[in-house]
């Protein structure tokens, strides 16, 4: 019975579900979103919002902590250098799952997991998007650019 048991074992060992936590929060961190089943979504949610939210406290206590989680140092220092700065005002809820339709093989429930404040879709306007010029499929008529009378007789005098 599991009686208390709150964590989704995953059908692993407790070494193999560390690395497997492990490695998905380098790819989620790296990548800033990730495609997997609903289940390893909602345990990683559970295993990196800890770690992001430590690395809003840039300290060599707090990364080294960090880097006995994630054990890569490229990661760690993305982590520190280009996520905590946007997540900085942010008090938590630092990652979203949407829910992707289930799995042809398996009929496993897929979801993708993401950084929020990473996603420019969702971030209601505070990424300035590039707007996108207005083109027909024939051409415009041309403004005339010849000068008036007026001003031609003025440079015939000078």
């Amino acid at each position: 019975m599991r009686h208390g048991d709150k964590i989704n074992n995953l059908g692993r060992t407790h070494s193999h579900r560390n690395a497997l936590m492990s490695n998905m929060a380098c790819s989620l961190i790296e990548h800033k979103r990730i495609f997997t089943t609903l289940a390893k979504a909602k345990a990683l949610r559970t295993y990196v919002e800890p770690i992001i939210n430590k690395s809003k406290n840039d300290t060599t206590h707090s990364r080294r902590t960090v880097f006995s989680y994630l054990r890569s140092k490229e990661v760690v220092s993305m982590l520190f250098k280009d996520v905590a700065v946007k997540i900085a005002e942010r008090n938590g809820g630092y990652t979203r799952i949407i829910k992707t339709g289930n799995r042809q093989g398996d009929a496993a429930e897929m979801a993708l997991i993401e950084l929020v404040d990473f996603n420019e879709i969702y971030s209601n306007g505070k990424v300035a998007k590039a707007e996108k010029v207005k083109t027909t499929r024939r051409s415009r008529a041309k403004k005339s650019t010849t000068t008036s009378p007026e001003s031609s007789e003025s440079n015939n005098e000078q």
